[in-house]
């Protein structure tokens, strides 16, 4: 699985994207986003408070809760302010 960051979470992980393979016992955004967190400081620091990460499923927003399986991309982003 293909994934992007944007805005502050690409700067403290210091990548735009990489490729996951993570564990078959992650199954949902949120479990893909704490075991990111446990990869080091960086990734600690952008997913430290998950409730303001947004997260898009090939291309579609998705909550936490949603199943990655089957998935080609995620991107994870903060929220959007629109002006």
């Amino acid at each position: 699985m293909k994934a992007l960051y944007f805005a502050w979470v690409r700067e403290r992980i210091g990548k735009a994207e990489e490729e996951l393979s993570p564990p078959d016992r992650i199954a949902t955004v949120g479990e893909l986003m704490t075991w990111l967190r446990e990869k080091d400081e960086g990734y600690a620091a952008a997913f430290e408070n998950m409730k303001t990460i947004r997260a898009a499923l090939d291309r579609i927003h998705v909550k936490h809760d949603a199943p990655i399986a089957d998935a080609r991309e995620i991107a994870f982003f903060p929220p959007m302010t629109g002006g």
